[in-house]
C-alpha cells in the first residue's frame, strides 16, 4: 500500500506540474471512486462551482466528479453555466411538488437520490464522496485511507446538532441513540448509500414539515427556519438504518478557525464569514455576483503572506490567517483560469496576478498530505484523553462588562448581577461601566458596589439634547474599548438586571470572530420592515437579538461605534416611532438602543449565533431540558399572590439600606407540583428573588455591622427590614436606564418599618427606610406636629396674657418685677419653640 500511494503522489506531483492532473490522476486509486456534491441553477453557486473544480484538479482527487444541478425549467431555459463542471441534471424539488414548501436544500437529498436512481455512473462505484459546492479540496480524499469501511461511513463532526440530544432526535427516529452529528465531507461505500439516501430525503420531509420543533434551543439553528432539515434529516436517516459513523473533526476546517497542533486539514468549508486584518470575506455577501461571467473580475485580494508574517506572530494564530489567504486565493485562480477558457481577454498585469502564477503561489498549494493527527477520530482522542492526562489548550480569556447609572435603581441591580458573577464560575472578570455626570458623581455614594469603570453621561445628548438614558449602554461600550486595555479575547456584554445561574463561554455556545452570540428578542420587528430598509444597507442581515451577547474583541472594535452612531441615527427618526415600524408599546423610541445593535451588525455583515439556551425571563415556562444561565427580570413576575416588578423600586435607595431586602417569595415547597410547567417556571421566579436578596446580604455582610449585636429595641422586637410596596405605579417603559421618559412616574406608598427613633440614634447604620422621594408620608407627620405645637403655643400665649391682665388688677407696684420675670419666661418658651419648628 505504501508504494502505491508514493507512486500517487508522484502521478499528482508531475499532473499539476504539467497541468493535467484530471487525466494522469484516472484510474491510481486501487478502489473505484466518484465525488458528487448539490447545487442550483444560480449565479452563487456557479462561482463556488468554480472554486471547488479547481481545487479538486490541484489537489489531485482520484476519479471523477459530478455537479447534480437542481433547475426548474424555465431556469435551465436561461442557465449558461453548463460547461463548469461534469454535471447531472435533477428535477428541482426547491418547491415541493406535494406540499409547496419552499426549501431548496432538500435538493441535496433529492439530487443523489435521483443519481443513484437514473445514472450509469454509479453502476462502476465503490466509494463515493459527497461534499458542498462551498467547499475547497487541499489534498486526495480517499475513503479507505479516512478509515472508511462498509457499514461506517466517514464524516465531519457537527457538533450544534442539538437535535440528536433531546425530543426531536426521540420523534423522529427509533433509534436516537444511534444519531450522529455529522455533515459536511461524507465518505460513503456505494452499498451503503443506496440503502441510506431515499431514508436521508424522506427524514429531511418529516422534519421540514414539523414547524413545532424548528425553534433554535430544540434544533440549534441560528435562523429558527428549519434550515437545517435536511442535516436532520441526513443524521436521522442514518440512525433509521443503523448506520453508525467513524466521525473526524480534523479533516475539515472553516476558514478562521485554528487548525490543532499536527493536524492539516485537506477540506475547507468557507460557509461562515472569515478575515485577515482588515480584510474579510463572506460568502453571503455574493449571492447574486455574476463575477464568474465578467471578465478580468476577481474578489477583493487579501493580503498577502509576507504581510500576514508581519502582522501576526502566534504560529498558531499565523497558520490559520495562511489558510484563509489559500482559500479566497484558490477561488480567484480558479475565477481566472475560467475567465481565460472562455475567451476573455488577458487582465493586464497586476501584483496579484502576478502573485497568483507565482511559484510561490504553486508551492503554498500543492496536494496536503494526511498526518497521523488528522486520521485521528473522535473515538480515538476520547479514549487517549483517558489514558494521556495532558493539558489541554486553554481557552480564550474573557471579560464581562454591564451598563449602568448614578442611580439607586441600578445600584440594587449591580448588587444582584454582581453577587451572582461570583458564584456562577464564570471566567474572568466584570467590570461596571459607570455613566455619571459630574454632578452626580459628587454625590455617589455606590462606588465601592462593583469593579467600575467611569464614563461620561450621554443622557442628555451633547449635541441634540435628547433625553435617552438607554443611549449609555454603546457610548460606555465605546469609551471602555477605547480608554481600557485588556487581553480578553471575547467580551460578555450584560445588563444591570440579570442574575447569573452559570458561566457564559464562547466556546460552549459557538462564537467565534465574525460570527458574536446572541440571545433572542423577537419582539424586534423592526427588523422585517421598512424600518431596516432605512437604516441599513442590508435590511436581509438584521438580526432579532438583545440581551446577552458574546463577541470577539476584534469585532466589538469595528462595531461599538457603529452600535452609537446608529442609535442615534433611529432615536432622530420620530417618524418611525410608532408600534407597527418597531413594536415598541411605549411608541416613543425606546428601544432605539436595541435597534442600533442589529442595524449597526446588518451594516457590517455580522451575523449572530442565536440561541435560545441562554437567557429566561422570570415568570416564562422554561423548555425542559435546557440549563438557563441567565435570569433577565426586565418584566413583572408572579409566584401566587407574591409578584415583583423591577420598576417598582426605581427611586428607592435599597443598597444604602442595611439589611433591607425585598419580600420574600413563597418557599417553594408550597408551590403546586401538579402540573410540571408552572412549578417548573414558579422554581425559577423563587430563585431569581432569593438571589437578588442574597446580594444584597452579600454587600450588607460587608458594610454593616451585625443585625444580632445591635441595642435591644425599646418599643419591640427588632427584625431585619424588609421593603414592601402597598400600592403598585403604573408601570415604566421597559428600559436598562433609569431617568425622565414621556410617562410621569408614580410611586407608591412604602410600608416604614416600626423600629424606635432611639435605636436610629444609637447606631446610624440600622436606619428604618424612608419611603421614595415621591411620598409625603414623612412630611405630612412633620406637619401635624408643628401644627399641634402652634395651637399649644398660641393657646399657651392666650392663658399667659390673660393670668397677666388679671393679676395687674389687684398688684401694687412691687407686681411689676413679678410681670417682667414672667414676660422674660415667656419669650424663652417662644425661643425654644421657634427652634424646634
Amino acid at each position: 500500500m505504501s508504494v502505491v500511494r508514493f507512486l500517487y503522489y508522484a502521478l499528482v506531483a508531475a499532473a499539476i506540474g504539467g497541468g493535467a492532473a484530471e487525466a494522469v490522476v484516472a484510474g491510481t486509486a486501487p478502489y473505484r471512486i466518484h465525488s458528487l456534491f448539490s447545487v442550483e441553477c444560480q449565479n452563487y453557486f456557479d462561482w463556488q462551482t468554480v472554486g471547488l473544480m479547481h481545487s479538486f484538479r490541484k489537489a489531485g482527487q482520484p476519479g471523477p466528479i459530478t455537479r447534480l444541478l437542481s433547475c426548474t425549467e424555465q431556469e435551465r431555459m436561461n442557465y449558461k453555466g453548463m460547461d463548469l463542471a461534469p454535471t447531472f441534471e435533477v428535477p428541482s424539488m426547491s418547491l415541493h411538488p406535494k406540499t409547496g414548501d419552499w426549501y431548496p436544500a432538500i435538493n441535496k437529498p433529492a439530487g443523489v437520490s435521483h443519481w443513484l436512481k437514473h445514472s450509469k455512473e454509479e453502476e462502476n462505484v465503490d466509494w463515493v464522496v459527497i461534499l458542498d459546492a462551498d467547499m475547497i479540496v487541499r489534498g486526495p480524499i480517499l475513503p479507505w485511507e479516512l478509515g472508511a469501511e462498509k457499514g461506517r461511513p466517514v464524516a465531519a463532526y457537527y457538533g450544534y446538532l442539538i437535535g440528536c440530544d433531546n425530543i426531536l432526535a426521540k420523534l423522529h427516529t427509533k433509534h436516537p441513540e444511534l444519531c450522529d452529528k455529522v455533515g459536511g465531507l461524507l465518505a460513503f461505500h456505494i452499498d451503503d448509500l443506496r440503502v441510506f439516501a431515499p431514508m436521508w430525503l424522506s427524514k429531511t420531509e418529516e422534519v421540514r414539515e414539523d414547524k413545532a420543533h424548528w425553534s433554535t434551543n430544540i434544533t440549534g439553528d441560528i435562523y429558527g427556519t428549519g434550515w437545517i432539515s435536511e442535516m436532520y434529516g441526513y443524521s436521522f436517516g442514518a440512525a433509521e438504518v443503523g448506520l453508525r459513523h467513524k466521525i473526524n473533526d480534523n479533516l475539515m476546517i472553516y476558514p478562521g478557525y485554528v487548525p490543532r497542533e499536527g493536524v492539516e486539514p485537506i477540506l475547507m468549508h468557507y460557509g461562515l464569514p472569515f478575515s485577515v486584518g482588515n480584510w474579510s470575506f463572506s460568502k453571503l455577501e455574493h449571492h447574486e455576483d455574476s463575477i464568474v461571467y465578467d471578465c478580468g473580475r476577481l474578489f477583493p485580494e487579501p493580503p498577502y503572506p509576507r504581510e500576514v508574517k508581519e502582522m501576526e506572530r502566534d504560529a498558531h494564530k499565523r497558520r490559520a490567517l495562511f489558510l484563509n489567504l489559500e482559500c479566497i486565493n484558490t477561488i480567484n485562480e480558479g475565477l481566472l483560469l475560467n475567465h481565460e477558457k472562455h475567451g476573455c481577454k488577458k487582465p493586464k498585469w497586476s501584483k496579484y496576478l502576478s502573485f497568483l502564477k507565482s511559484k510561490t503561489f504553486a508551492e503554498l498549494t500543492q496536494p496536503k498530505k494526511l498526518t497521523r493527527e488528522s486520521l485521528q477520530m473522535m473515538e480515538d482522542v476520547h479514549e487517549e484523553k483517558q489514558d494521556i492526562s495532558e493539558p489541554e489548550k486553554p481557552h480564550p480569556k474573557i471579560h464581562t462588562i454591564f451598563s449602568t447609572e448614578c442611580t439607586p435603581y441600578f445600584d440594587w441591580q449591580t448588587l444582584g448581577l454582581v453577587h451572582s458573577f461570583n458564584q456562577s464560575g464564570q471566567p474572568g472578570e466584570i467590570t461596571r461601566l459607570l455613566s455619571c455626570t459630574d454632578e452626580d458623581l459628587k454625590q455617589y455614594k455606590g462606588r465601592d458596589l462593583a469593579p467600575t469603570h467611569y464614563v461620561p453621561s450621554m443622557s442628555r445628548h451633547p449635541l441634540t439634547g435628547d433625553w435617552y438614558p438607554a443611549i449609555n449602554k454603546p457610548a460606555a461600550v465605546v469609551h471602555w474599548i477605547n480608554h481600557v486595555k485588556t487581553d480578553a479575547e471575547y467580551i460578555v456584554i450584560l445588563d444591570a438586571d440579570m442574575i447569573m445561574r452559570g458561566p457564559i463561554t464562547p466556546w460552549e455556545f459557538k462564537a467565534a470572530k465574525g460570527r458574536p452570540v446572541s440571545t433572542p428578542y423577537d419582539y424586534l420587528i423592526g427588523c422585517d420592515n421598512e424600518l431596516a430598509k432605512v437604516h441599513t444597507r442590508n435590511p436581509q442581515l438584521c438580526d432579532k437579538v438583545g440581551g446577552v451577547i458574546i463577541m470577539h474583541i476584534a469585532d466589538l472594535r469595528k462595531f461599538a461605534l457603529r452600535w452609537l452612531h446608529k442609535t442615534e441615527e433611529v432615536r432622530a427618526d420620530m417618524g418611525h416611532w410608532p408600534k407597527k415600524f418597531t413594536g415598541d408599546i411605549y411608541e416613543a423610541g425606546w428601544i432605539s438602543e436595541m435597534y442600533g445593535y442589529s442595524f449597526a451588525a446588518a451594516e457590517l455583515n455580522i451575523r449572530h449565533v442565536i440561541s435560545n439556551g441562554i437567557l429566561i425571563y422570570p415568570g416564562y415556562v422554561p423548555e425542559r431540558g435546557v440549563s438557563y444561565r441567565v435570569f433577565h427580570y426586565g418584566l413583572e413576575f408572579r409566584v401566587g399572590n407574591w409578584s415583583f416588578d423591577k420598576a417598582k423600586w426605581r427611586h428607592m435607595d435599597v443598597a444604602d439600606k442595611c439589611w433591607a431586602t425585598f419580600p420574600d417569595p413563597p418557599d417553594a415547597s408550597a408551590l403546586d407540583q401538579s402540573n410540571e410547567d408552572s412549578l417548573q417556571r414558579d422554581l425559577l421566579s423563587i430563585e431569581c428573588a432569593n438571589s437578588l436578596n442574597q446580594g444584597l446580604r452579600a454587600y450588607y455582610r460587608k458594610k454593616c455591622p451585625d443585625p444580632n449585636s445591635l441595642p435591644p429595641p425599646t418599643r419591640e422586637a427588632r427584625r431585619p427590614p424588609s421593603l414592601t410596596i402597598t400600592t403598585q405605579k403604573a408601570p415604566d417603559p421597559p428600559t436598562e436606564s433609569a431617568g425622565e421618559i414621556t410617562t410621569r412616574e408614580k410611586i407608591g406608598n412604602v410600608e416604614k418599618i416600626d423600629v424606635s427613633r432611639k435605636d436610629s440614634e444609637v447606631n446610624n447604620e440600622t436606619n428604618e427606610l424612608s419611603p421614595p422621594a415621591e411620598t409625603n408620608q414623612a412630611f405630612t407627620s412633620v406637619r401635624v406636629w408643628m401644627m399641634c405645637l402652634w395651637a399649644f403655643s398660641i393657646a399657651g400665649f392666650v392663658v399667659v396674657m390673660y393670668v397677666m391682665v388679671w393679676s395687674r388688677r389687684g398688684q401694687r407696684k412691687r407686681g411689676k418685677p413679678y410681670k417682667i420675670k414672667r414676660r422674660s419666661s415667656y419669650m424663652g418658651l417662644w425661643d425654644r419653640n421657634a427652634d424646634m419648628a
